[in-house]
């Protein structure tokens, strides 16, 4: 699966952009009753709809196979613009309809601005529209001005915060599930005659970070040389083609998204990454433990999970909600909570977050999970060789307590 996944992630992005370059050779032929006898030349044939002006009840037309849809215009669209309905056999798709719907409006704006009588009015609103294009310059203590993008960096911050929320949930549950089939098959029993219950869980939570970091590296790996090659494939350039296949900085510097893209500290993004990623593993993964070392079987945990799913799913909302003001009450103060930090702050730092901020959060994150882990381990030491008891919370309460 290390290698497998990849390819699966890869099939995710590319078949939707395959199946989408696919065209539909199908023609459809479109029956159109114009009771107002002004709207059939709204709508024009093309290679895929081809509409034809009927005069016949809507009964016959329905015993028509050949059609694919009727359109019936009841009224006029300018005094009653509900006056359209769409008839077919089967549900129309969403495209077919919103195809109809540009077609109708623009002949009726047309035809509203032509009641006017003001010569080249049409000429005159296209031309008085005009696309604003607002830069982002982000200033430095130095003095110095970057050039920023906030689309970018909330692309960035959200792909990094929902690396860190799957990775919680996958490599946190697998420590869970090897505790628990470990102690269902018995063999920790002759593990723990050679280690102390406290090294057995470092042991196992450290061997998985391990496996996930190495796992992420190859995944990164692969997922970019698969998309470089597709890219290639399709004539789609990425910005990383881009800049490999351009020599000239100038060239490069004239790309909006290249030039952005080029301004954010990558190796910042990258290292705090990694330090969220295991502090957060760290935390969450010495729980699950405690939990599998709790628990008789895989059923028995669930009661346990809602307390650790809950935060992690709060946490991507509240990263949500934080890309889209960084510096608000909710962006901060989730950003000190270890349960969520690990995820919101990923989400701010592409963003811009003070120094001060940042290494709270991980003073924060790491003095927590050694808090987690003295936790995890009163309770594995006692739990890993009890068997045949449901556990309750009360029950973990008195663990935890002993001396």
């Amino acid at each position: 699966m290390t290698l497998l996944s990849p390819f699966l992630i890869a099939a995710l992005i590319i078949a939707p952009i395959w199946l989408g370059s696919i065209k539909d050779t199908e023609v459809k032929h479109i029956a159109v009753i114009d009771q107002a006898e002004k709207y059939g030349k709204a709508f024009e044939s093309g290679d895929t709809y081809i509409f034809e002006i009927v005069d016949q009840p809507i009964n016959n037309i329905r015993e028509n196979k050949d059609y694919y849809a009727l359109i019936l215009i009841s009224d006029d669209l300018v005094n009653n613009p509900d006056a359209v309905t769409i008839y077919a056999d089967n549900q129309v798709g969403l495209e077919f309809k919103s195809y109809i719907s540009g077609q109708l409006n623009s002949f009726v704006e047309n035809e509203k601005l032509n009641q006017y009588n003001i010569s080249d009015l049409k000429k005159i609103i296209e031309e008085s529209k005009t696309h604003i294009n607002i830069k982002t310059v982000k200033w430095s203590d130095d003095g110095s001005e970057t050039e920023t993008s906030s689309e970018i960096a909330m692309i960035i911050g959200m792909f990094s915060a929902f690396l860190i929320y799957m990775f919680l949930f996958v490599y946190g549950t697998q420590v869970m599930r090897g505790i628990v089939e470990e102690k269902t098959s018995r063999i920790v029993e002759v593990i723990i005659s050679s280690v102390k219950p406290f090294e057995l869980m470092i042991g196992k939570i450290t061997g998985i970070a391990l496996v996930g970091l190495t796992q992420f590296v190859i995944w990164a790996v692969l997922l970019a040389g698969i998309l470089f090659v597709f890219g290639n494939d399709m004539g789609i350039n990425t910005p990383a083609q881009d800049m490999m296949s351009s020599t000239d900085v100038a060239e490069l510097s004239s790309n909006p998204t290249i030039s952005a893209l080029m301004h954010y500290n990558f190796w910042e993004i990258g290292i705090f990454f990694v330090l969220f990623f295991l502090g957060g593993y760290l935390l969450y993964a010495s729980l699950f433990a405690a939990i599998g070392a709790a628990a008789d079987n895989e059923t028995d945990t669930q009661q346990f999970m809602i307390p650790l799913t809950i935060p992690v799913i709060f946490a991507l909302y509240a990263a949500i909600y934080s890309a889209n003001n960084p510096d608000g009450p909710l962006a901060f103060w989730t950003s000190v909570i270890p349960f969520t930090l690990p995820i919101v702050m990923m989400v701010r730092i592409p963003l811009g977050v003070p120094l001060w901020q940042l290494i709270l959060s991980v003073g924060i994150l790491f003095l927590s999970f050694v808090g987690t882990t003295w936790l995890a381990a009163k309770i594995y030491r006692t739990g890993i060789l009890m068997y045949g008891k449901k556990i309750s919370y009360k029950e973990i309460w008195k663990w935890i307590r002993y001396k």
